[in-house]
This record gives structure tokens, sequence and C-alpha cells, in this order.
């Protein structure tokens, strides 16, 4: 199953970024805690370039605890700020915030000195669709400041948001890159929703993540639909028993695969399985995908 997705708003809202970066002082880089690498778009790193950045991991209470540690460490091994959040609850909101004025003090200090003593922080928010920036802007603000949704890439157009005197976001549309050449980067990023289910079948999508699930996380994976087993069984085979156990059945006692695919991965992406993590900052790839920008983005 390889996904193309490059709708024209998301080339367009590339121009976008590239075009307004010299008016921003940090990049918020916003990443989905369960899928880090694939939900950073190797763009960003060629755009962003020696801006200051910080890498807030939303989605983190969905997210393997012990995974999210070892994402903070290795993203501030590379030298960049890390932090987890929860955009909804506010949980490291704070502390995010407080990251921006101290990456900014030297500069604000300047400013100060210079007689401009209400010099805001001008900050931009990027990510893929769906990962939570409406969420996390209207959080910092404390009030509704910017158009959410269930559905991907809800956001069209690029706003700035005055959050108070000290600190001004900019709010843009999510961004993936053209092309997956990476076959398990389109499907971690379906699995957690970023891409629309309707442009893939589900029970196929539903059999992937329960192979993966079965692999990494095989005893929550079996607790949740009552499996007998569950490592190295292959996932159609994993769909049809889950479906039969939670009684997803229509006549003549046959699976309804829609609707146990549906339970499936609802009940992954609100974490009923459990805290998961699809990646580990280990695996051989991530450096490939970061540094290799070229090979790994578009080729339009």
């Amino acid at each position: 199953m390889n996904i193309q997705w490059f709708p024209g708003h998301m080339a367009k809202t590339r121009r976008m970024l590239s075009e307004n970066l010299k008016l921003i002082d940090v990049v918020i880089e916003l990443l989905d805690a369960r899928i880090p690498r694939s939900s950073q778009n190797p763009e960003i790193d060629r755009l962003v370039k020696n801006k200051p950045r910080i890498i807030a991991l939303n989605k983190s209470d969905l997210a393997d605890p012990e995974k999210n540690g070892m994402w903070i460490d290795r993203f501030r091994q590379d030298g960049i700020d890390a932090i987890c959040i929860n955009a909804l609850t506010g949980e490291g909101i704070p502390n995010l915030v407080a990251r921006l004025k101290k990456i900014m003090e030297p500069v604000l200090k300047k400013a100060a000195e210079r007689g401009r003593i209400s010099r805001p922080i001008k900050t931009m928010i990027v990510g893929i669709p769906n990962v939570g920036k409406s969420a996390l802007i209207n959080r910092i603000a404390g009030r509704a400041t910017a158009v959410t949704g269930d559905r991907p890439g809800v956001t069209r157009n690029k706003q700035w948001v005055r959050i108070n005197p000290e600190i001004q976001l900019l709010d843009t549309p999510g961004i993936l890159w053209p092309k997956f050449d990476d076959p398990q980067t389109g499907m971690n990023l379906a699995f957690t929703g970023a891409i629309r289910d309707e442009i893939m079948d589900i029970a196929t999508l539903a059999s992937k993540l329960l192979e993966v699930l079965s692999r990494l996380y095989p005893e929550q994976l079996r607790n949740r639909y009552k499996l007998s087993e569950a490592e190295g069984i292959p996932g159609h085979i994993l769909l049809e028993e889950a479906g039969r156990k939670r009684g997803c059945l229509v006549s003549g006692s046959e699976v309804d695969y829609y609707r146990i695919s549906s339970i499936i991965l609802d009940e992954f992406r609100a974490a009923k399985i459990g805290r998961i993590t699809l990646e580990s900052p280990e695996e051989s790839d991530f450096d490939d995908k970061k540094d290799d920008s070229g090979g790994n983005q578009a080729k339009s």
C-alpha cells in the first residue's frame, strides 16, 4: 500500500512558510508523540535552517511514557530543544512558553537597550495535518482563536494570533511532503489519522495496524480484544478474531470487517488499547530521513 497525497494547498503552504520565515524569531515544530519520525516533515529542516526551534511532542498522553523520554533525549542530542505537551489539556504548555522566552532573552535584552521595551516574540507553529496546531494556539491564547476540527487539514490560511503583549503566533495550514519513499511512514500517518481513512481500504489499514501492534505491544493487543494469541499472527487473522470476539457479525455469522476495523482504529487513536508509540529513536532510518531531505521528501 503506497500512499501518495499532496493536495495543491499544501504546495502553497510550503511556499508560504519559506516566504514568512524571515518574520519569525522561533519556530515551534509540532510532532505526534506516537510517530515522531513519520510526523516530522523533512522539508522543515531545509526551510528552518538555522532559526531557533523547539520541538513539541503533542498527544504525549496517548504515547508510551518511556518512549516519550527517549525521543526528548534524542532531539536534545541533535541540538534541538524538545518538550512533551498535551494541547487539549494544556499539560506542558507553560513550559513551552517559558522556553520561548528563554531562547529570546538575548534578543529581547538588546531590543530593550535600544528602547524597544514591548517587542513581541514572533513564532510560527508548523506540523502535519491533524497534529494539533490549532488546539495548541487556542490553549496558549486561552481562547478560541484558530479553526479546529477532527478532519485533517482544517486550517487553510495563515493567520497572526496575538497571544499577549509578549508573544505573536503565525498559524499555517499543515503540510505533508509529496511522496512517501518509505511506505511505513505513510502507514503510520494513516494509523494516527493524519491522512483521511477514505483514501484507502479501512480493513487493510486495520490489519496492518494489528500486525504492528502484535509485534510492539502484543500483551495490550491480546488483552483488549481477548485474543488467543497475538505475536506472529497475520493481521487479517487477528482482525477476524477480534471481530468475532466483539460480536461484529453480519448475516451468516460473517465478520463485519468495516465495523471492527473502524473500532480498532478508533480505539488505537484514543489510546484504549494502551499508550502506544510506533517508532523508537534508535531506528536506523531516522537519521537517513532527517539528513537526506532531498531523497525522502518530494520529487515534484
